[in-house]
């Protein structure tokens, strides 16, 4: 008897369960990629600061999901040890942020 032509080593296709788990696995992850979007289409359209801006925001948002959410809750923003991300996320969503308000003109910026 021949396989068949996925092979015999193919996966049985995927539930709809399955599905909706794979896809709630990485909800947080789309969450600050949405946010992250919406930051370059800012910039894209000439509002840089807050563009700027919200990417900081997108880095907090990180951090926050990443400090709130087990390691497989977190999907793919867990990348290193939970100390480590949230560390990361957060000093460098700090770091945009102020980088993004205080820059020659702007808002907190002093002459």
């Amino acid at each position: 008897m021949l396989p068949s032509a996925a092979g015999r080593h193919a996966r049985p296709r995927a539930t709809r369960a399955e599905w909706m788990r794979r896809f709630r696995a990485h909800l947080p992850f789309v969450a600050v990629m949405v946010v992250v979007a919406v930051a370059f289409t800012r910039i894209g359209l000439q509002h840089w600061r807050e563009g700027t801006t919200e990417l900081g925001l997108a880095l907090l948002l990180a951090g926050v999901l990443r400090a709130s959410l087990t390691r497989t809750a977190a999907g793919l923003l867990a990348v290193r040890s939970r100390r480590v991300d949230i560390v990361t996320y957060v000093l460098f969503g700090l770091v945009v942020i102020a980088v993004a308000l205080t820059i020659t003109g702007g808002p907190l910026a002093t002459r």
